[in-house]
């Protein structure tokens, strides 16, 4: 990545540069609201054979009008200004993933990574995560070089949630962690023969959790059925039967035969891809990649544009988690990835994971409105 910074072009009155309403990227939010309105859509088609019928479209969409709220308001705010909360805002993350490890945790689907308000279910993991994202960039962000000392400072403030996340465990949640810490690493400069030190006790590390019975069998099935056709399980052998069966076109919107007979499991959130495989064929699913692809590209580009190297990490961060979440759910349903219950953002059914997207895309935006102030 480039380290060059924006400089104002001669003939911009300071007080327009200095505006940050006139550098909203446009691009960005346009391919936000595309894609978050085709994830309506999947989430409809995906539910509508169920007794609440559109309760789950109109939740999300409930909750995606308090994300684009929310972002709306961070994108406001200097990212500068936030950083500067970084400490508390990484302490209440934390907080988070220990109380769910308590008796005001719940279980859901053999993670204890929830909070349940009466019908509303909150992950904090998917917060903690942009409060590890914040971390991390105001740590190295404020100095010139990464030695010895600043590395095992961002490592203490990695490896705290990834722990806990394997405590519930969540070893989906824990992955997405390691990528995008490792993602602001190599941004932030750290020697790449520490990389990869750091990277094969990753290896380690997951190789020894796999076989040390912390995950029940059926967990470590999912995880594992990739390596082998023959392990495959049962919701990725229906995923890929109504992704196969779309062809080019699909067989239209609500016309899925495998949507509406419910033959793909958690098919609203975790295989909500394979609703696109189906209804939409090829060329719709693709469609959805290439708008993905946008917001990736986006907030690549607003990385390359930030002020500092706070910014510059902070939006690393969250195209790391981005680029993971799209690459490991879109893969388990292809079955090329395991299947750890990973959301595609603005797409799957899920409050925590929505506003989490739409905050994180705010934080983007706010690094790209107060790149010359």
């Amino acid at each position: 990545m480039s380290t060059d910074r924006v400089v104002a072009p001669s003939g911009f009155r300071s007080r327009n540069l200095g505006d940050p309403r006139r550098h909203v990227d446009v691009v960005l939010a346009a391919a936000v609201g595309a894609v978050l309105v085709l994830g309506l859509l999947l989430v409809y088609s995906a539910t509508r054979r169920f007794e609440q019928g559109t309760g789950y479209v109109v939740r999300q969409l409930l909750f995606a009008v308090v994300g684009i709220a929310a972002a709306t308001g961070v994108a406001l705010v200097d990212y500068r200004r936030v950083a500067d909360w970084w400490q508390a805002l990484y302490a209440v993350g934390i907080v988070m993933l220990v109380g769910v490890l308590t008796p005001l945790g719940t279980v859901v689907n053999g993670t204890s990574g929830w909070y349940r308000f009466g019908p509303i279910a909150l992950q904090p993991a998917e917060f903690a995560k942009l409060a590890t994202i914040l971390a991390i960039a105001a740590y190295l962000g404020s100095v010139d070089q990464v030695d010895l000392r600043r590395l095992a400072g961002a490592l203490g403030l990695l490896g705290v949630p990834v722990v806990l996340t394997l405590l519930q465990p969540d070893l989906g949640s824990a992955l997405v962690f390691i990528v995008l810490g490792m993602g602001m690493l190599v941004v932030a400069g750290v020697q790449m023969r520490h990389l990869g030190v750091l990277v094969s006790l990753g290896i380690v590390a997951i190789l020894v959790i796999l076989n040390s019975g912390a995950l029940d069998d059926y967990q470590t099935e999912r995880l594992t059925s990739f390596v082998s056709p023959d392990g495959q399980s049962y919701n990725v052998d229906q995923a890929q039967k109504a992704i196969g069966s779309g062809g080019l076109t699909g067989f239209g919107f609500t016309n899925g035969p495998q949507t509406r007979g419910g033959f793909v499991p958690e098919q609203q959130t975790d295989f909500i891809f394979t609703v696109a495989g189906e209804e939409f064929g090829f060329v719709g699913s693709s469609l959805l990649v290439a708008l993905l692809a946008v917001v990736i590209w986006r907030c690549w580009r607003a990385a390359q544009l930030a002020a500092d190297q706070t910014g510059t990490l902070l939006c690393i961060g969250v195209t790391c988690m981005f680029l993971f979440h799209i690459f490991e759910n879109i893969g388990m349903t292809l079955g090329i990835m395991p299947v750890t219950g990973i959301p595609l953002p603005f797409v799957s059914y899920g409050g925590s994971s929505l506003l989490a997207s739409f905050v994180a895309v705010g934080l983007v935006q706010s690094v790209h409105m107060h790149r010359f102030s």
